[in-house]
């Protein structure tokens, strides 16, 4: 069966290629935006990689600011939002539900055909770069059983080349590509191929057997070793030399672990509890919000109405994610920012400008502020609490809008907000520990941990998750 797996490499390496792609569109689109921004704040240097930013009404125009951020963030998701209603209704919103339908048995119309694979990759690059409370890795997973179910049913011999190899024509082995694909998808959004297979037999598939496992964890490699290696010589598409040279500290969270003391188990305990409880929460108020989506559209009797309306929501929620936007720029605060391509960051001056700051991030940088180590005092309550509301609302509704969007980023931000919550509460009881037996007391431990616990809460996985997360954080 050489075939087969050489064809397994293939989809692995192309999903590999495929979501090194996405990555750079995303933050190419997310540094554009805020390069657009910058013309309109006063700015200086202070050292090679560090700039001040000052969005006083002083000398920079705070109402061109939000209308530029605004502005472009619409552009993006009319776009996204037209792009799987007007273009292809199967990419929308994340295709994974209807990927784990297809493998157990129910067919749906126009799931693979290169309309959806096109309309998927537009949607995603474009939701996530706007600035909705969205992630790529719902699509990411679509995109990649695409691209399994693509290759995996090639025919050379409708170009005129009879070729005595890939011959797989038949429903079992269309599904074993697809479940190859998604689990690839996986593997390269988080640089997991374990966690790939695992999430694939956990949550995917149905019908498996040990030469489907040891076949997509060959893929899985494939696809995460792809990945890896364009990462390391290309960034924003601009080749940086070290072709081949894998910098763990460029794709890992945090770096340095923490010893940690079996005391560290009981409030893991309480608290991973407290994130299915949450977990629950955001499931039953995803379903009430969509039961309603779908009674509001359904009373609509025109069709082009009906998906008018639909760009319309996602219009709405994107202007209100700009809220923190507005917050952050009338609180007149001074913001740095580190140059990554990012204008706001965390460390602000005010309860109120950090909560801003915090919802303005993108989910990925985000994401490393709250599980950085060693950060005591850098958040407080109110702006923690605050974003936690706001964030933990606007995601649960951006679910299930007509953007191709995925839950992972929001789950874990979600998660890392409230464990940084507990962190701190530690830390007021505790006090900062500096001796061995004590470091375990750290808010960005609680928050690392508290995003596991919420999203194995909302997506009912356990072993694939532990998988992914020790990939990712450590």
């Amino acid at each position: 069966e050489w075939d087969r797996w050489l064809l397994m490499g293939l989809i692995g390496t192309a999903v590999g290629m495929l979501g090194f792609l996405i990555c750079q569109i995303i933050d190419s689109l997310i540094k554009l935006k805020w390069d657009l921004v910058e013309n309109y704040l006063q700015t200086w240097s202070m050292g090679a990689n560090v700039i001040i930013y000052l969005s006083t009404g002083q000398d920079g125009n705070i109402h061109m600011t939000w209308l530029c951020v605004l502005g472009s963030g619409l552009a993006m998701v009319v776009l996204s939002s037209g792009s799987v209603l007007f273009f292809c209704p199967a990419g929308s919103p994340s295709g994974l539900p209807e990927i784990i339908g297809y493998l157990n048995g129910t067919s749906i119309q126009h799931l693979f055909n290169i309309k959806t694979f096109l309309g998927t990759f537009v949607s995603c690059v474009l939701a996530v770069a706007s600035g909705l409370f969205c992630g790529p890795e719902g699509p990411m997973v679509h995109l990649g059983a695409l691209l399994g179910c693509g290759l995996g049913q090639l025919q050379p011999d409708a170009l005129g080349v009879d070729l005595p190899i890939f011959r797989f024509r038949n429903s079992a082995d269309k599904r074993s590509f697809i479940t190859a694909g998604t689990g690839a998808g996986i593997a390269s959004v988080f640089r997991a191929p374990i966690g790939g297979l695992l999430f694939t037999l956990e949550e995917v598939s149905s019908f498996w057997d040990i030469r489907l496992a040891w076949q997509t964890s060959f893929c899985c490699l494939m696809a995460t070793f792809t990945t890896d290696l364009l990462s390391s010589s290309f960034y924003g598409f601009v080749y940086r030399g070290h072709f081949g040279f894998f910098e763990a500290e460029k794709r890992i969270i945090f770096w340095n672990l923490l010893d940690i003391n079996i005391l560290a188990f009981i409030p893991t305990i309480l608290l991973g509890t407290l994130g299915g409880l949450l977990g629950a929460l955001f499931v039953s108020l995803n379903i009430k919000i969509n039961k309603l989506r779908m009674q509001f559209f359904n009373s609509i009797p025109r069709l082009s109405l009906r998906k008018t309306s639909k760009l319309l929501e996602t219009v709405l929620i994107l202007v209100i994610s700009c809220v923190p936007l507005v917050a952050s720029l009338g609180s007149g605060r001074n913001f740095l920012a580190l140059d990554v391509g990012c204008i706001f960051s965390f460390l602000c001056s005010s309860e109120q400008g950090s909560a801003a700051a915090l919802l303005v991030e993108n989910g990925k940088q985000g994401i490393t502020y709250l599980l950085k180590r060693g950060t005591h005092e850098e958040f407080g309550y109110t702006s923690l609490c605050t974003a936690l509301a706001f964030y933990f609302i606007l995601s649960c509704w951006t679910a299930g809008s007509a953007v191709g969007s995925g839950l992972v980023i929001p789950m874990l931000y979600t998660g890392a907000l409230y464990g940084r919550i507990i962190g701190l509460i530690f830390v007021s009881i505790f006090g900062v520990q500096t001796n061995k037996y004590g470091a375990w007391i750290d808010p960005g431990l609680f928050a690392a941990i508290r995003a596991a616990s919420f999203f194995s809460g909302v997506s009912r996985l356990t072993i694939s998750l532990t998988v992914i997360m020790v990939s990712v954080l450590s």
